[in-house]
């Protein structure tokens, strides 16, 4: 009797010996890979010496990468070219290699812009968002609502934008910057159908950065007219723009029954 007993090794004992499970080498077994070709005298499959061997290299392959029918095929395929298998494996690798770095790339702005919401240097953000740009923002920002969803998104949105891109969203604020003011100058009411498009036009607009809704625009809006340094911007294009707005908003708001003192952020 040798050391696995007189016909072979239990698929317990295997298993535990290989570092495998139970549970793979029935579904190796099921599938034809590697069959346990000792038994037991009560009739129990048992793995003898040359199957054990057998599982000792598919272990082997496995760990180098290579699927189970390619391992099939380079110990079973009589004739077969080992070398040419493995170099086929290799490339595959090497694929994977190239996207497992991109993927660390992308993970790696994805973590930068939760940190800091612009991936874009001070001297860029200047050249970028003009020269009244506070390069302090995206901290001040970050601090006051970095837990929220809302930077969340528009940290997602900030990994993919170049200077360029971030070019285009300034014009298109301030685009409607001017909009805004040409509709005080031809006095447009709150409440118009014209403010009405405006406030419509406020939601697309800002939504670049963040998805905005009827209810999150109401607390913008105030927050325009409340907060120093967005009243002096509205107020700088046209005075009283601020509030304008603000009430624009506050009026579309009512319009669509919406209560602006029980909007909710969301």
């Amino acid at each position: 009797m040798g050391p696995m007993g007189e016909h072979g090794m239990p698929v317990g004992e295997t298993a535990a010996r290989l570092g495998l499970t139970v549970r793979t080498l029935h579904h190796w077994d099921e599938i034809g890979l590697a069959h346990p070709a000792g038994r037991s005298s009560a009739g129990y499959r048992l793995y003898t010496d040359d199957d054990l061997e057998r599982l000792r290299r598919i272990v082997v392959y496995r760990e180098l990468g290579l699927d189970l029918d390619a391992i099939r095929a380079v110990l079973d395929e009589p004739g077969g070219d080992v070398a040419a298998q493995l170099r086929v494996q290799r490339a595959q690798l090497a694929q994977r290699i190239t996207q497992l770095q991109q993927l660390d790339e992308d993970l790696g702005r994805m973590i930068a812009a939760q940190e800091h919401g612009i991936l874009l240097s001070e001297e860029e953000q200047g050249a970028t968002f003009g020269p009244g740009w506070d390069t302090n923002w995206p901290a001040d920002a970050r601090a006051a609502y970095g837990a929220s969803r809302q930077w969340q998104q528009f940290a997602e949105r900030s990994v993919s934008r170049s200077a360029d891109d971030w070019a285009a969203v300034t014009q298109a604020v301030s685009a409607f910057d001017e909009e805004l003011g040409a509709a005080l100058d031809d006095g447009v009411a709150p409440g118009d159908a014209a403010a009405e498009a405006l406030v419509d036009r406020h939601r697309e607009v800002f939504s670049q950065y963040f998805p905005v809704t009827r209810q999150m625009q109401v607390h913008l809006g105030r927050m325009y007219a409340a907060d120093p340094r967005f009243a002096a911007h509205y107020d700088a294009i046209r005075p009283g723009l601020a509030a304008w707005l603000r009430d624009a908003i506050e009026a579309s708001a009512r319009a669509h029954g919406i209560d602006p003192d029980t909007a909710r952020w969301e």
